[in-house]
């Protein structure tokens, strides 16, 4: 385990993508890094806290979608949900980040972002919210996974250590073509809150070849953040060279 930053460790001073992440639930579990570590690319190693890997679940709703170019007197694309499957992990040049195991959207505007290699499946999704319950649901077009979750948000939490590890990642990683891709995240600090889960069910994990949580999750909730900023993606770790070959690509220093 290495420190996490509580808030974003590097500015993304051109945005390919403005957003708000809202309404977002993080549901963490451990598994043996065994099980992340096969499902992982060349170029990543496993992120691991007090000897274990983790997985969450973290359903929200993307607001306000800017891309990049958009002019600021048009407004953003309609809010919509998604719900990502992800793990932590080290990138070649031993910063952390998440890897994505599956990104459910439902909007198929995002699956043009398929383009670096992010897993988007297009489903039908819902999050409701009341009388102090929040509500997740979705499955994938075609017969595909499923979740339903169902959590109680409660008090504001001081973030501990693991809180900070789990929630506070900057970066995330996507493979294209046997390139392995770096994209930055920079936002606010997450408002977090404890949260308790009352209902989850869900074959997200069995279809990745992940087991489902064994015992009560650990979880969290926040209102969202809203002044999100994801950089455009760059190519890091392996590449290939003009014979097909595999080479490594060393890191571009910052």
């Amino acid at each position: 385990m290495r420190v996490v930053s509580y808030g974003p460790d590097q500015r993304v001073y051109l945005p390919a993508l403005r957003a708000g992440w809202l309404t977002q639930t993080f549901v963490h579990w451990a598994v043996p890094p065994d099980r992340v570590r096969r499902l992982l690319p060349d170029g990543l190693t496993v992120d691991t806290y007090d000897g274990a890997a983790w997985v969450s679940l973290t359903p929200f709703v993307m607001a306000g979608v800017r891309p990049l170019g958009l002019p600021a007197a048009v407004p953003g694309l309609p809010s919509f949900p998604e719900t990502n499957l992800r793990t932590y992990v080290r990138g070649p040049d031993g910063r952390d980040g998440v890897w994505f195991l599956s990104l459910e959207v439902g909007s198929p505007l995002m699956l043009a972002v398929r383009a670096i290699g992010a897993p988007y499946h297009l489903g039908r999704l819902a999050v409701s919210r009341r009388a102090g319950v929040v509500t997740y649901s979705g499955y994938r077009w075609g017969a595909g996974p499923s979740y339903h979750l169902t959590v109680r948000p409660g008090e504001p939490v001081r973030p501990t250590p693991r809180d900070v590890w789990l929630t506070s990642r900057w970066r995330a990683y996507t493979r294209r073509f046997g390139v392995l891709w770096e994209s930055p995240i920079e936002h606010e600090p997450w408002a977090l809150r404890a949260a308790r889960v009352d209902f989850l069910r869900e074959t997200l994990t069995r279809a990745v070849g992940l087991p489902p949580p064994g015992t009560t999750p650990l979880a969290h909730f926040s209102d969202g953040v809203r002044r999100v900023r994801m950089g455009g993606s760059r190519p890091v770790g392996r590449v290939h060279d003009r014979a097909g070959r595999p080479r490594a690509r060393p890191a571009v220093a910052r």
